[in-house]
């Protein structure tokens, strides 16, 4: 006798990234109450399964939704508006002054069109990191996206808090509001150990264990940090967030650009996860994580964008193709992060690193989170290998449809459940208050 489901997928090829990376061609997959119930060949599938709804991808490419692992999402009110500098000349004389005068309304409205461009990116789940977060949170509501969410906790007042206790308030606050929610949870996020005290980052790991949440922070993200750190507390970053007890599972330091043979050793016999951000890390010139050493060692590694005012995109399909060639091309090893270790990154992997482990694969048990490419895009003709195709030629361009929670989010070119033109406006309007602003 058939089951019942609210929604049977089928697809060309669906790529599963379940336990043994299951490929299906003419596959299908079983949906009922936002997770999948199943995944197999598609006879099989519709055998099995009464669906209340169907949809029919066709020639297309299903894989599981990608898991963005270090974002600043209002950032993309900014895309553009600092390039070809060095991360500190960046930061400091460009990007923060503009951040001091920023409203929680205007947060809101680019965070919003950082979801909007993920969504149509493939990317159904973000960590995010930045200020006046509320709005962040009801952006990431009303899009229909997932995110972990993090208040940036600095030394110094910012434009959402006077001072770090503020900061950590808020996000106790925020954690409480949105605990029930099933697609927005809350991180603590110190900015970096150059940016937080050792006092500061202290408090920020003992927020997190109380409240069991996710320990978010930059760490060693360039030479140049390293050199300001050593000067004012006489040790490296790593060495700074060890003492401060930030080092375990349940941790997530984005970039690790800067780091020794004995500082990945620490890394991975802490439990900690790392955020890769190789676009961004190349375009500022920070240079190249050492992610196979990582990999080898047993640390698990994500992708992320990082800001599009640093990157400039949120594309994660392109960062998967700058992630394989950045790390052939330092080592001269065309051998190192081949396709389905990448993948990983952007999906399995990424899920634990930002600590819901229900994302990442298509299995049963896991979230209904899935986007689709499309086959008969140029780009994408011929297919041999379905991996390769999405770490080496897939861009957010050939994305035809995105899932999140088991309701279709984007499709073609279309929002179906918000009004992407009246955000278009908001947009436009904050983008005139930035542009103001630059000196």
């Amino acid at each position: 006798m058939q089951k019942p489901c609210d929604l049977l997928v089928t697809a060309d090829v669906v790529l599963t990234q379940d336990a043994e990376r299951r490929v299906l061609r003419d596959g299908a997959v079983a949906v009922a109450f936002g997770s999948v119930m199943a995944a197999g060949p598609a006879r099989e599938i519709e055998a099995a399964f009464r669906p209340a709804e169907r949809l029919d991808l066709g020639r297309s490419l299903l894989l599981p939704g990608l898991v963005n692992c270090h974002a600043h999402s209002p950032m993309t009110l900014l895309r553009g508006l600092a390039d070809d500098l060095p991360l500190m000349e960046w930061l400091e004389n460009h990007i923060f002054p503009v951040e001091a005068a920023l409203t929680e309304d205007l947060v809101e409205t680019g965070a919003a069109w950082g979801c909007l461009e993920m969504l149509a990116s493939g990317v159904t789940c973000f960590c995010d990191g930045y200020l006046h977060t509320p709005g962040v949170r009801r952006a990431v509501d009303a899009t229909g996206i997932r995110a972990v969410v993090g208040e940036g906790v600095f030394s110094f007042p910012t434009s959402a808090c006077p001072d770090w206790r503020a900061a950590l308030d808020l996000t106790r606050e925020q954690a409480g509001a949105w605990r029930d929610h099933p697609r927005v949870r809350t991180s603590v996020l110190p900015h970096s150990a150059y940016l937080a005290s050792p006092e500061i980052l202290e408090a920020c790991v003992e927020t997190a264990r109380d409240l069991g949440l996710l320990l978010h922070t930059h760490a060693a993200e360039s030479t140049d940090e390293t050199a300001q750190v050593v000067e004012r507390l006489g040790v490296r970053p790593l060495e700074v967030l060890r003492r401060a007890g930030a080092l375990g599972e349940g941790t997530l330091l984005a970039h690790c650009v800067d780091i020794t043979d004995e500082e990945i050793d620490l890394l991975a016999g802490t439990g900690v996860a790392v955020a890769h951000c190789p676009q961004s890390n190349m375009k500022l010139a920070s240079g190249a994580a050492r992610v196979a050493d990582m990999l080898a060692a047993g640390v698990t590694v994500g992708l992320g964008t990082d800001g599009p005012a640093s990157n400039n995109d949120h594309d994660l399909f392109q960062e998967m193709t700058s992630a394989a060639l950045l790390a052939k091309a330092v080592s001269r090893d065309p051998t190192l992060l081949p396709a389905e270790a990448v993948l990983d990154m952007a999906t399995r992997r990424a899920a634990e690193c930002v600590g819901w482990p229900e994302l990442g694969a298509i299995e049963p048990g896991r979230a209904a989170d899935m986007c689709a490419l499309d086959l008969d895009a140029p780009s994408l003709m011929p297919l041999y290998n379905p991996v390769s195709h999405c770490v080496y030629a897939a861009t957010a361009g050939e994305v035809v449809m995105t899932m999140v929670d088991g309701r279709v989010v984007y499709r073609d070119g279309v929002f179906p459940h918000l009004d992407a033109e009246a955000l278009r406006e908001d947009m436009e309007e904050a983008a005139s208050w930035a542009r103001g602003k630059v000196v």
